[in-house]
């Protein structure tokens, strides 16, 4: 009989959680008991998982120790306090919160680009997933990299408002039919109005100017290389779109490399769909494109207009599901297959 394990989503009513289910049951993972948690005020919610109807429990009070692979699709500090309570009962967890990024004794895997790092999760039995926009930058950037090396990336993301949750679809939701009804806009999410507006604002400003999550694209990016020596400059925006990140990217490369031959190199890597200049549409958006799809796109693939060893590019991709749920499940199945 093949082996199955007790699997555990922390998180089970967001939209993350909801996209790990529906990963596990698309990809057929080995599952044999799945236990849904979330908070006081979601418990006894129902959800059905493949044809069963579940009931959402407290996580509070949960035996983690009945259950092998812990997915926690929460917030931050839910993941602080609870993680290492299931990594210490015998889960291995998988989190999709940025609470441990930077932590040096927990990985941070793509597992297309550093599936290798997946056997440190024995330090701590823990398993970081990047912020989704470091997913699809670095899926699309870790190739070029090995192939003629990375000194810059310049950056700025163009992040849906599903980044922060169903609170972020419901507020720009909100104000959209606020705004259009000559209403006055409620703004209690997002720090400035997001309907028909952009914000250069996602995580929490640092001391230095940055945001948690740019930085976290600055240290994430050198973890995941393994290269401390990228030199990352990156701006957060927020824009008034429900699913799916975009990226505008110029990067500066160690040695020359034309626009076809990044097109060619990204042609073969799995999970990355490359739009060349020769279609007749090149170039794709989150909306049309990304939402719902599997893969990270990169198109407007182009060489530096002043023949400095650079090229310039657009990223997008679904930013709950490949940027998170699948993602997060791919770890998973590597975990049962090596090492469980």
């Amino acid at each position: 009989m093949d082996r199955v394990f007790d699997v555990v989503v922390v998180g089970a009513t967001g939209l993350v959680g909801e996209n790990i289910l529906s990963v596990l049951e698309e990809r057929a993972f080995p599952i044999g008991n799945v236990y849904l948690l979330a908070s006081e005020r979601s418990t006894g919610t129902k959800i059905t998982f493949k044809g069963q109807t579940l009931t959402v429990q407290s996580v509070v009070d949960f035996d983690f120790s009945q259950a092998q692979i812990a997915f926690f699709s929460a917030s931050e500090e839910v993941a602080i306090q609870y993680a290492p309570i299931a990594a210490d009962a015998g889960c291995v967890v998988i989190d999709t919160s940025s609470a441990f990024c930077n932590d040096p004794d927990v990985p941070l895997v793509i597992p297309e680009v550093n599936a290798y790092r997946i056997a440190d999760f024995s330090i701590r039995n823990m398993i970081s997933i990047p912020d989704a926009p470091l997913t699809q930058l670095l899926l699309a950037l870790a190739p070029i990299h090995r192939s003629v090396g990375i000194d810059s990336i310049n950056v700025s993301t163009y992040q849906a408002v599903s980044g922060v949750g169903r609170k972020g679809v419901g507020e720009l939701a909100k104000q959209t039919t606020q705004l259009l009804n000559a209403k006055e806009i409620e703004s209690h999410v997002f720090s400035k109005q997001i309907a028909f507006n952009v914000v250069p604002h996602a995580g929490n400003f640092l001391e230095n100017g940055y945001t948690q999550e740019e930085m976290n694209l600055v240290l994430g990016t050198q973890k995941i290389l393994d290269d401390p020596s990228v030199r990352v400059n990156p701006t957060c925006v927020r824009v008034p779109v429900f699913f799916g990140h975009s990226e505008s990217v110029s990067i500066e490369t160690q040695a020359y490399i034309s626009a076809d031959e990044v097109t060619e190199i990204l042609q073969a890597v799995e999970g990355v769909d490359v739009i060349g200049k020769d279609h007749e549409m090149d170039f794709t958006t989150p909306v049309t494109d990304a939402a719902g799809s599997d893969v990270v796109y990169v198109s407007r693939v182009r060489e530096d207009l002043h023949g400095h060893q650079g090229i310039s590019l657009w990223i997008t991709a679904d930013n709950v599901k490949k940027g998170s749920a699948l993602s997060a499940v791919q770890v998973a199945e590597l975990v049962i297959n090596d090492y469980l």
